[in-house]
């Protein structure tokens, strides 16, 4: 089964704790200290932009079909097996940014050294460890969910009854002050 990180906008503070989460959960010391010191910039792999009043992180949303994958002139970006995430292995990419140009997200970047493409891997190694992506247990407000898709659909399915039913019902008793 297919898993996503899920973005509940409305908890979304702006804090960019994800964003530095990942950077560590990515860097060859995995301490904030060591990385700092060693001046080392593995680049994020979550984004928080700000839409009006809002701040919203996006990452990459592992496409089922994925434009950078078929971009990708030396197969470099590409999905291991269907439902798991689109991953860069980093041997075969030649830096020529064509996924970049092809990621309608904008969330492809190359690497400082402009060698290598980089984006979100779901964190692969901490799930491999039976752990959350580091951007998704850093977020204090819990607004970044790892989900499985069915799951997170069945849940966007209870809130949309759950507005129509509130809806409705607030109607109903529109039509009964005006009668009464």
């Amino acid at each position: 089964m297919s898993r996503h990180i899920t973005v509940r906008i409305e908890r979304c503070v702006g804090c960019h704790t994800c964003e530095l989460a990942c950077a560590i959960a990515h860097s060859q010391s995995q301490d904030i200290e060591a990385m700092i010191l060693q001046r080392e910039n593995p680049g994020y792999r979550i984004h928080v932009e700000t839409y009006g009043p809002r701040s919203i992180p996006i990452s990459c949303q592992h496409c089922e079909e994925a434009a950078c994958a078929l971009a990708c002139p030396t197969g470099a970006v590409k999905r291991n097996a269907p439902g798991k995430p689109v991953l860069v292995e980093e041997e075969r990419c030649i830096g020529c940014s064509m996924c970049i140009q092809a990621c309608p997200f904008g969330v492809i970047a190359l690497r400082p050294d402009g060698k290598i493409a980089f984006k979100c891997d779901l964190c692969i190694s901490r799930l491999a460890q039976g752990l959350e992506p580091a951007c998704v247990s850093s977020c204090p407000t819990r607004a970044l969910l790892l989900q499985d898709d069915e799951l997170a659909n069945k849940d966007k399915r209870k809130a949309a009854v759950q507005k129509l039913a509130e809806a409705q019902a607030a109607g109903e008793e529109e039509v009964e002050a005006l009668s009464g």
